[in-house]
C-alpha cells in the first residue's frame, strides 16, 4: 500500500504579479499511507504549493495528477470534494458553537428545510468513534482545550471526506502530551490508508512521525528523502544551505539591577473572565525568564499589561523602580523597553507600510533621525540599509513594503526594528512561531547576547525546545498563575513540564519567583 502512488504534483511553476517565483518546477509525490514531511524556511515555497493543491492559487505551469488521472483544483471546496482536506495553523472554528455544529458546519444534514441537530449529533458521534477521537461532540469550542481543537478541525476534514490531509504546524501550540497524543491519531488514519502532508519546523517530530520529507529552499525542491536515513543536521543544511545551530552554549550568568516588579497582579478581559491571578516576579538584567504554558493560560493579557497595552488590572508592575499605571505605551517604551509582539501581522508590523517605515515607527522622533522641521532622510535610508545587512532581511530594498516579504522576514524587521532601540528589558512573546529553522536560530543568538550584555528578558514560548535553551530561570503558566518555577532549567523534562502546563502537577511555594524571598 505504502508504495502505491496516490497524487503527484508536476514541473509547478507559481510566480506573483510582483515577480515573485513562490514555485520554480517543484514536483512532489505522495503515496498511499504515508506521513509525508513539508518543511522549508519561510519564503522557500511550501504555502504556495499546499495552495495550488488546495485550489487557492492556480499554477502557472504544471500539473496534478491524482489516483492517475490528471485533475484542474479550482478552490477549496473543488479540492474537498476530490479528498483533499487542509487544516490551517490558525484554527478556522466558530467557538459559540458545538463540536459536531462546526464539525457538519456547510454540510448539514437536513430534516425538511431546517438541520437535523439529532443527525448531526449522531454523526459527529459517530465519525469520532471511528478514528478513535475521545471528543464530547455537544462541548462548545471556546470551552474546550487547544490539543482537543486540533482533533476537530481534522474530524471536520474526514467528515468530508477527506483521503489526503495537509496538516500546517498541527504541533505548535500543543503540550507533549497532546501531541504524543496526536501522532497516536495520525499513525492509526496512515494505517487507515490517510495520506498525510506534514508541514512543521520541529525537525526532531519529523524525525519522530514522518516516513519521508520533501525539503524545499529559495522556491525550488532539494529533494525527496527517507526521514529514517538524513538527520536533522542534514535536514536543516539543505533547508538553509548552511550549517544550523541547533543548540547553544550559553555564557555564564551574570546578574544585574531588578529591571521589573509584578507584584499581586490580576487581570479580567473584557468579558470578565479572570485571566492573571495574583502574579508575583521579578525579572533582573542579564537574565531570561522563560514562561510556558498552553495558549490561552493568561500570557497574552500578562504581556499586554507589562507592555502598556492593557490600563484594567489590579495589583502592581514596576519598570526601574517607578510604577508604570499612569505611563502612556510611550512612556514604557522611554524606559528603553522593546516588545516583539506576538502576532507579527495585526500587531507587530504595518503591512502596507515598507521596510524603511517600519523600522523606524518607534524611533522617528528620535534627535539622531528627526530634525527641527524635517525627517532626516538620508540618516533613515542609511541606518535602515544598516539594519537589513546587520539582520540577514532578504528584501529588494528598504522601499518593499512589509506584507510582501516571508513571515521569518517580517519577524526579523520587527525584531531589528525593537532591538536597535538598545532595550534594557525586552518582552519577547513567541519570537519564533512559524518561522524557520534559520531565522529562529538568528533571533536566538540575538537574545542570547542581549542577556549576555546585561538585558532583562521575558520570553514567552510555545516552543520548549526555545525557552529549555534560552531560560535561566522557567516557569510555566496554568489559569494565569505560575503552576511551576525551575532555578535549573536542566533539572525538568519536556514531560514533566507538559504536566505543569496541563495543571496535572502545581508547586505552590515557587521558590525563587522573587529576589527578596
Amino acid at each position: 500500500m505504502a508504495d502505491q502512488v496516490v497524487l503527484q504534483m508536476q514541473h509547478i511553476m507559481k510566480i506573483y504579479s510582483n515577480g515573485v517565483v513562490a514555485n520554480e518546477d517543484v514536483s512532489l509525490e505522495l503515496r498511499k499511507g504515508e506521513i509525508h514531511a513539508l518543511l522549508g524556511e519561510n519564503g522557500a515555497g511550501k504555502s504556495t504549493l499546499m495552495k495550488v493543491l488546495f485550489g487557492i492559487e492556480a499554477p502557472d505551469e504544471g500539473k496534478i495528477i491524482l489516483n492517475g488521472s490528471e485533475v484542474t483544483i479550482k478552490s477549496p471546496q473543488d479540492a474537498i470534494s476530490k479528498g483533499i482536506g487542509m487544516v490551517h495553523q490558525h484554527f478556522m472554528l466558530v467557538p459559540s458553537l458545538t463540536v459536531a455544529e462546526n464539525i457538519i458546519l456547510g454540510v448539514e444534514p437536513k430534516k425538511g428545510l431546517f438541520i437535523n441537530m439529532k443527525k448531526a449529533v449522531e454523526e459527529a458521534q459517530a465519525i469520532a468513534e471511528k478514528y478513535n477521537f475521545e471528543i464530547d461532540v455537544t462541548a462548545r469550542v471556546e470551552e474546550i482545550p487547544v490539543g482537543i481543537k486540533q482533533k476537530v478541525e481534522i474530524l471536520k476534514a474526514l467528515y468530508r471526506g477527506a483521503d489526503i490531509l495537509i496538516l500546517d504546524e498541527p504541533t505548535a501550540v500543543l503540550t507533549p502530551q497532546e501531541t504524543d497524543e496526536l501522532f497516536i491519531q495520525l499513525e492509526k488514519l496512515r494505517n487507515d490508508g490517510h495520506t498525510i502532508i506534514f508541514i512543521s519546523h520541529k525537525l526532531d517530530e519529523i524525525k519522530k512521525i514522518c516516513d519521508r520529507a520533501t525539503i524545499m529552499r529559495n522556491g525550488r525542491s532539494m529533494g525527496t528523502y527517507n526521514v529514517s536515513e538524513i538527520s536533522t543536521d542534514d535536514m536543516s543544511k539543505l533547508m538553509v544551505g548552511r550549517e544550523v545551530v541547533l543548540t547553544f552554549e550559553k555564557k555564564p550568568q551574570v546578574l544585574k539591577d531588578t529591571m521589573m516588579k509584578v507584584r499581586n497582579l490580576t487581570v479580567h478581559n473584557t468579558q470578565g473572565v479572570l485571566k492573571v491571578d495574583g502574579l508575583t516576579f521579578d525579572l533582573k538584567g542579564g537574565e531570561i525568564l522563560g514562561i510556558a504554558g498552553v495558549e490561552g493560560n493568561g500570557q497574552s493579557e500578562l504581556i499586554d499589561t507589562l507592555t502598556g497595552i492593557n490600563k484594567s488590572y489590579s495589583g502592581e508592575v514596576s519598570i526601574k523602580g517607578e510604577d508604570i499605571r499612569k505611563d502612556s505605551i510611550k512612556d514604557i517604551r522611554n524606559k528603553k523597553l522593546a516588545h516583539i509582539p506576538e502576532d507579527r501581522m495585526s500587531s507587530g508590523c504595518a503591512a502596507n507600510l515598507n521596510i524603511l517605515e517600519n523600522m523606524f515607527s518607534n524611533q522617528y522622533t528620535e534627535p539622531e533621525y528627526s530634525g527641527k522641521m524635517m525627517l532626516k532622510g538620508k540618516v533613515i535610508q542609511k541606518r535602515s540599509e544598516e539594519l537589513i545587512r546587520e539582520y540577514l532581511v532578504k528584501c529588494k530594498s528598504y522601499h518593499q513594503n512589509v506584507g510582501m516579504l516571508s513571515g521569518g522576514n517580517i519577524q526579523k524587521v520587527i525584531v531589528a526594528r525593537e532591538f536597535s532601540t538598545q532595550p534594557d528589558i525586552i518582552i519577547a512573546n513567541q519570537p519564533t512561531r512559524g518561522i524557520d529553522v534559520g531565522a529562529a536560530e538568528f533571533i536566538r543568538r540575538r537574545l542570547l547576547e542581549y542577556r549576555d550584555a546585561g538585558c532583562a528578558i521575558l520570553l514567552v514560548s510555545a516552543d520548549l525546545n526555545e525557552v529549555f535553551s534560552l531560560s535561566d530561570r522557567l516557569a510555566v503558566m496554568y489559569k494565569g498563575k505560575f503552576s511551576g518555577l525551575f532555578l535549573d532549567v536542566s533539572s525538568v523534562s519536556e514531560e514533566e513540564l507538559g504536566q505543569y502546563m496541563l495543571g496535572l502537577k502545581h508547586d505552590d511555594e515557587l521558590r525563587g519567583v522573587t529576589y527578596e524571598q
